[in-house]
């Protein structure tokens, strides 16, 4: 029995658990196995396909509107080659589940502001930032669903402990480590940042900004937000952006688009603080709060990436007034 709590933010790392159990369960089946029993021919990506019916459960459900508003757990029994994974579950808005607290490490990169981490290292960009961005380039670009597809939860956890307490053999796990567990360090350095990377006070103006109809007054707007960042959050976006943008060049092989990698880091980086989510509260359901600030938070992303190239001295250069209430 595998009892999960599903959020809106959270749902990769349920598969993950579900594959790791599914995987479990088949190994102890086979150990158990007398040497005069016949055993069962499973197919050997049995846990991949289960892994995927679940996902798709999963995804079903947390896209049911019933689902959405009740707050009882939901039992459900998938069955595949023998192999059955009985799990429950609930949802959870997401005003709950991006509740965020402030950090009290004195230590290490993940829940730490990035202004003290870069002050720490004495770089414009953190460093975990920079190895991540420079694994993936050199041998994930051409990865099939690379930032999309979840790494190991084991792997991203150990990549974690060693960026954490600076383990001298970090590039040697780094080159060793799958390439998706790379990846998912990354964006769990991001999403675990006290503050995202464009902060709790500037949110509300992305959110007019994007919704600008004309494009003179958008492309002001937008490239004014990004001069008001702090600049440890400046010089740390417009590299992530570049390398988005690389990743997209390989599209027609790894079938990432601009806009997939937009989903995928949109929320990441911009996200409402707990008093921006209360003002939401009048819209009629959890579901309609969800979709109506991802879909904001990806075309802000979005708006970035399909932008001609954007260098800090070109926008520390530009420094024409304006105002977002035209």
């Amino acid at each position: 029995m595998t009892e999960i709590l599903v959020s809106d933010v959270n749902l990769n790392s349920v598969c993950e658990r579900l594959e790791q159990h599914c995987c479990v369960g088949q190994n102890q089946h086979n150990l158990s196995s007398q040497p005069q029993t016949p055993v069962l021919k499973r197919h050997t990506n049995t846990g991949a396909k289960l892994w995927g019916r679940v996902r798709s459960k999963l995804l079903r459900q947390k896209l049911d509107p019933q689902t959405v508003q009740s707050k009882n757990w939901h039992m459900d029994v998938i069955e595949m080659n023998g192999i059955k994974v009985e799990f429950s579950m609930k949802f959870t808005s997401r005003d709950l589940s991006l509740k965020r607290t402030p950090s009290k490490k004195q230590s290490g990169v993940f829940g730490v502001k990035i202004n003290v981490v870069t002050k720490r290292e004495r770089s414009k960009v953190p460093y975990i930032v920079r190895q991540c961005i420079e694994e993936v380039e050199k041998r994930g670009i051409d990865e099939v669903g690379i930032y999309r597809i979840s790494g190991v939860a084991t792997d991203i956890q150990a990549l974690k402990t060693a960026f954490d307490t600076n383990t001298k053999d970090i590039l040697v796990m780094l080159s060793d480590m799958d390439i998706n567990a790379i990846a998912g360090t990354l964006k769990l350095y991001f999403r675990e940042l006290p503050e995202p990377l464009l902060t709790d006070r500037l949110y509300p103006a992305f959110m007019e900004g994007i919704a600008l109809s004309d494009p003179a007054a958008k492309e002001n707007c937008m490239m004014h937000l990004l001069r008001s960042l702090p600049d440890p959050n400046l010089m740390t976006f417009l590299p992530l952006l570049d390398h988005l943008k690389r990743v997209a060049e390989k599209e027609p092989i790894n079938k990432m688009s601009l806009h997939n990698l937009a989903t995928v880091f949109g929320p990441t980086l911009l996200r409402p603080s707990e008093s921006e989510s209360a003002k939401g509260l009048h819209i009629t359901s959890a579901s309609d709060i969800w979709s109506h600030d991802v879909m904001a938070q990806v075309q802000v992303l979005l708006y970035y990436l399909q932008h001609p190239p954007i260098s800090f001295a070109e926008l520390k250069r530009n420094t024409l007034y304006f105002s977002t209430d035209v």
